[in-house]
């Protein structure tokens, strides 16, 4: 769906000279939702089927994290440093109040606005999320890449860069990305993935994502790695939460620990279903995010 298409290929300048890229899916008058893709997505993740959107009157923003995509790198970047991006985004749109949604990684920078711009958001949902890691158990059942990752992240940052380069390059070979996130998925995922329309979305996000190299993937491995700066406990808001007991990717542990700690979670824990399972109920997490 990349190609052309104007909405795909959106940015705005932020105060501090940086461009921030986004894209536009579903009802251009609808009721707008900030979506977070995973890591190391772009706003070219979407569901292949548009007509979701459309018939539930959303209109569905996808944006580039700082260092993917359009996005410009941006240096020392915080959990806490993104609600400030996505209100300018809202603002340079002429949108006051907006939903947020996020899946896999992009979940923290969900919990991250849940905390720090309440007052600007009508509804917040993470789907197959990534929660802290700073607790006893929290990487059991992580995919081994995930595990090393967070370990170089907290004790020598300096080195996840070059690594991702060398091993984990969606860019120069998006394909065998592709397949190596197969390979690390449980069955169920691995049938989603098998899906014509899902794979070619992927390996094109993918691509896209890291066009300027892994700078951006290789932060937000960092970021994830340190403590998020604020407590789960002082979220004010309702949180809506998804999450697949067979999700290979995010333990359903992590799901379990953002449930019981984000006061006023509302989670839906999913027997039989995996990582990707925003593909088959994204009508449902759209529809408790706008309605």
């Amino acid at each position: 769906m990349g190609g052309s298409d104007p909405r795909l290929h959106q940015a705005i300048s932020l105060p501090d000279g940086r461009t921030l890229g986004f894209a536009e899916y579903g009802d251009p008058s609808g009721r707008p939702v900030f979506f977070f893709p995973g890591t190391p997505s772009g706003r070219l993740f979407h569901h292949p089927d548009e007509s979701i959107a459309l018939s539930l009157g959303a209109r569905v923003f996808a944006i580039d994290r700082p260092g993917y995509g359009l996005s410009d790198f941006q240096p020392g970047r915080t959990l806490l440093d993104w609600p400030d991006d996505v209100v300018h985004l809202a603002d340079a749109l002429g949108i006051h109040r907006f939903s947020v949604a996020g899946i896999s990684g992009g979940g923290p920078h969900v919990v991250a606005c849940a905390f720090r711009i309440p007052d600007r958001l009508i509804a917040a949902a993470i789907v197959s999320g990534l929660g802290p890691i700073d607790w006893e158990g929290a990487m059991e059942g992580m995919p081994r890449d995930r595990r090393v990752g967070v370990r170089l992240g907290k004790r020598a940052p300096w080195l996840v860069r070059p690594l991702l380069w060398l091993t984990l390059n969606p860019h120069r070979d998006s394909e065998r990305f592709y397949e190596r996130m197969v390979a690390q998925s449980s069955e169920v995922d691995r049938a989603t993935l098998a899906r014509p329309e899902i794979r070619a979305m992927l390996i094109e996000n993918w691509a896209e994502a890291n066009r300027r190299g892994v700078r951006g993937y290789a932060w937000e491995t960092v970021i994830f790695s340190r403590p998020w700066g604020f407590r789960l406990e002082d979220i004010a808001m309702e949180v809506r939460l998804w999450h697949g007991e067979d999700d290979a990717s995010m333990p359903i542990a992590l799901g379990h620990y953002l449930a019981r700690t984000i006061p006023k979670c509302h989670s839906t824990f999913l027997p039989g279903e995996g990582h990707f399972l925003v593909f088959d109920r994204w009508e449902e997490i759209l529809t408790a995010t706008v309605l």
